[in-house]
């Protein structure tokens, strides 16, 4: 096996993994849901998870640069992932889990618009196409005006534009900041604003199951994070990145096993909409990065 082949793998596998810990993060947090109130628990798992991150930065040695992450790009981008994830997670607990995985692909395709309105990037009528196929299919996941049909999706697909914003405002932090600090100041701007937020929900007594529950979410989370950033520096990015679509067959797998969901026949189209409009436009992103000589910006999950 060429040293590139190796790399491709290494890359393929690493992607695949982090896309199978974060649904295992959903999932598990879906089900501790049952048991206390969202903003308490994205609260809970957020101080789990910013204990990980900072025991790694001190390890690191990244913690020297502390001061980076006051940064105004750095603050602005963690405040957009903490709105990203609260509306997430928020979805998520009211919506079947493939449905919410789904709609989360709608990221970047918002993408392409906000780089059209916001930074004057010129984008084709085929670009343009694909945009519009893939919002059709969040029309067929979320099925408005149909009976059944679960408004949370709308609070999902904010999320998504949240996360798509947050994507475009990590092009704007220096390449040499440490990516542990990066993710240190998301815990934190999503713990402290789930804090705020259970201060007006509420709290409720729990038990030792439930917290150990939120301790097995921050570590699938925090291996996500990992497997993702190991999988951006292996390989080829146009063959990796793809991917991150797997993410949506582990959901549909997790919610028949777990919650007997299957999604209808509407949302099985709009779901394959979605997954082939977001592949062409990250196709067409790698390519016009390759023409231009430059490196593509690395894909992001959540």
């Amino acid at each position: 096996m060429t040293p590139l082949a190796a790399a491709n793998r290494r890359g393929i596998v690493a992607m695949a993994g982090a896309m199978a810990c974060f649904i295992a993060n959903d999932a598990v947090v879906k089900l501790a849901s049952a048991a206390m109130p969202t903003a308490q628990l994205i609260f809970l798992r957020g101080t789990m998870a910013t204990a990980i991150v900072l025991a790694v930065a001190f390890a690191t040695g990244a913690l020297a640069r502390a001061r980076d992450t006051v940064h105004r790009s750095v603050v602005v981008r963690a405040l957009a992932e903490a709105l990203a994830t609260v509306l997430y997670l928020t979805a998520l607990f009211q919506l079947p889990i493939a449905n919410a995985a789904a709609i989360n692909l709608s990221a970047p395709l918002f993408i392409v618009v906000l780089a059209v309105a916001f930074m004057g990037e010129k984008v084709s009528a085929a670009h343009w196409l694909a945009v519009c196929t893939g919002f059709a299919g969040v029309l067929l996941v979320v099925q408005p005006g149909l009976e059944g049909f679960n408004a949370y999706a709308l609070v999902c697909l904010l999320s998504a534009l949240f996360q798509a914003l947050r994507d475009l405002l990590t092009r704007r932090i220096a390449a040499d900041v440490p990516a542990v600090l990066i993710t240190l100041s998301t815990t934190v701007a999503v713990t402290l604003l789930a804090g705020a937020l259970s201060l007006v929900e509420g709290w409720r007594a729990f038990a030792p199951r439930d917290l150990a529950m939120l301790a097995l979410a921050a570590a699938f989370l925090m291996g996500a994070y990992y497997l993702i950033v190991d999988a951006m520096r292996h390989g080829e990015l146009s063959l990796v990145a793809p991917f991150r679509y797997t993410g949506v067959l582990y959901a549909i797998v997790l919610g028949y096993l777990i919650w007997g969901d299957v999604p209808n026949a509407l949302a099985w189209a709009g779901i394959a909409l979605l997954v082939g409009a977001g592949l062409f436009v990250l196709h067409r992103e790698r390519a016009r990065a390759r023409g231009a000589g430059r490196a593509p910006a690395p894909a992001t999950a959540r």
